[in-house]
């Protein structure tokens, strides 16, 4: 067997990189290519390119289309760039600007594997003849006895990013591979330097790739003329404490911005988003203890795990990428596409939109959407 899990010798083994101009992806592909794999970089074009060359420090960007090329040129294997304007537009930024309407919380680095990435690029892949399709993600793959894949969080905890990979199938999770998965950033940068790659000290894209500067409201009233409409700012026990303009300003858990002042609660105790009411048109406040949910109820889950079928089990869930996961308990709903997970201790600041991923140890056993919370009592 190969180092990718082939039996065949790497010469004999075509594999196509996933490069969006990062260091990670820079080494993944680099390193492969120095095994002796026929490596294809293949780089996906976000943007129209006019407006990527703007964009600094954003994934998938001008200048990390510039660098992909540029690492693939010196280390001598064919890259292509593919027009990915209008499904990345499509599947990623109209998903975002619609949840942020909804006034739920979206992850669409989350859209963006499960999508654009990890469906229509596996696509390319294939077409292409490869053998398999690895990218720079921090995670880990692994094959278990009886040969099935399993996903598992990296060696490197601030790193990990299965979180983000959750909805990542079967059948793709066959075709994918993770070459940085076992070890360290630093690790990473080490080869780098020693490949002589242009992206050695390229700093990480920190931003949403589509939203640079942060400001995720500008998005949303860019693509949605009106979409900003004033209304009221409510206690969770009735009064009205101020306006607002507009709900695309707020997310669940957000406790400064808020417009309101001070003189409304005992102490000068700070206030919280609890809710966002799209109907009414308010957001809803209320002191940090009206956060607490343990329950948590999914839609559109992908499972990994082939034992979890209708029982309750066990698990830990993160909520948030970096996150430390929290023991809970996972049941099925009444199809394979929705669950409720209770967590053992309510948590602060889960919000519909994001997702929730269940682990088993380090592997991931899947996970699903947050469309609705709960408070019950302690388990």
């Amino acid at each position: 067997m190969n180092s990718l899990g082939f039996d065949k010798d790497p010469k004999d083994t075509r594999v196509v990189v996933a490069m969006s101009g990062g260091v990670d992806s820079s080494v993944a592909a680099a390193l492969l290519h120095e095994e002796g794999y026929e490596v294809i970089g293949v780089t996906l074009q976000l943007y129209d390119y006019g407006e990527a060359l703007r964009k600094k420090g954003a994934c998938c960007a001008g200048q990390d289309i510039y660098d992909a090329r540029r690492v693939a040129e010196e280390r001598g294997f064919p890259h292509y760039v593919l027009d990915y304007e209008s499904n990345f537009r499509e599947s990623v930024i109209e998903d975002f600007v619609e949840t942020y309407l909804a006034g739920e919380t979206p992850i669409p680095c989350v859209r963006c594997n499960q999508t654009v990435k990890f469906r229509d690029l596996l696509d390319v892949a294939r077409d292409l003849g490869a053998d398999c399709m690895a990218t720079g993600h921090y995670v880990r793959r692994t094959v278990s006895e009886h040969g099935e894949a399993e996903l598992r969080r990296a060696v490197d905890d601030t790193k990990d990013q299965t979180y983000f990979l959750f909805a990542t199938t079967h059948e793709q999770l066959d075709f994918l591979r993770f070459p940085l998965g076992g070890w360290t950033k630093d690790v990473t940068r080490v080869h780098a330097q020693r490949l002589g790659l242009v992206t050695a000290i390229k700093p990480d894209s920190q931003d949403i790739c589509f939203v640079p500067n942060g400001d995720y409201a500008s998005v949303v009233k860019s693509m949605r003329p009106g979409s900003e409409q004033p209304g009221e700012i409510v206690h969770v026990d009735g009064r009205v404490l101020g306006r607002h303009n507009g709900i695309v300003h707020y997310t669940i858990g957000q406790r400064k911005g808020l417009g309101i002042g001070g003189g409304h609660s005992e102490n000068n105790e700070p206030f919280y988003v609890v809710r966002i009411d799209t109907a009414r048109n308010e957001v809803v406040v209320g002191p940090k203890e009206a956060l607490a949910k343990n329950i948590l109820n999914l839609k559109d889950c992908n499972w990994l795990s082939r034992r979890f079928g209708n029982s309750e089990i066990r698990t830990t869930v993160k909520f948030r990428s970096m996150m430390k996961p929290v023991p809970a308990r996972v049941s099925a709903g009444e199809t394979d596409k929705t669950a409720t997970v209770t967590l053992e201790t309510p948590q602060y600041g889960i919000s519909p939109g994001q997702a929730a991923v269940c682990y088993d140890g380090d592997r991931v056993i899947g996970g699903g959407w947050i469309e609705g919370t709960g408070i019950s009592g302690v388990l």
